[in-house]
């Protein structure tokens, strides 16, 4: 399709501009720095408070709600105890892998009922004699002896 057709590229997650990450120098940036300059990062590792991720992304919308990534860039850096840079590492469409759904089912007890159990689950369960209000003849609520 023409791109004049399409729709506008949309940007996200947080897409780090190239002159900013430039600005950071590791050995002597703090976290403050980064935060300053850049924002804060879109995750940080599972069990890693030290390791910052920034992730973003250039899609653009193609007919039937799927989007095409037109770049992609992940950024990672690494601090030290003191909160003090000490990597940046640059990652881009190329390095990514694929990921396949698994196929299978999550079974779940008790949905395998016949048609029979079915149909024949609830007998016995009801008893319209223990509650004598129940059993009368109401309508909203409201029935012989009962008012406004």
């Amino acid at each position: 399709m023409p791109e004049f057709i399409g729709f506008a590229p949309q940007t996200r997650g947080n897409k780090v501009d190239a002159d900013l990450l430039a600005q950071l120098v590791p050995g002597t940036s703090s976290r403050a720095d980064v935060t300053a300059l850049i924002g804060t990062p879109t995750a940080k590792a599972t069990f890693d408070d030290n390791t910052w991720i920034y992730i973003g992304e250039v899609t653009r919308p193609l007919i039937g709600g799927t989007l095409r990534v037109h770049d992609q860039q992940v950024v990672v850096m690494t601090f030290d105890e003191k909160g003090v840079l000490r990597g940046i590492e640059k990652r881009g469409q190329d390095d990514a892998l694929p990921v396949s759904m698994a196929s299978g089912a999550t079974v779940s007890p008790g949905n395998d009922a016949s048609i029979l159990q079915q149909l024949l689950g609830n007998v016995g369960r009801f008893n319209p004699g223990a509650n004598p209000t129940a059993s009368q003849n109401t309508i909203g609520g409201v029935g012989p002896g009962n008012s406004f």
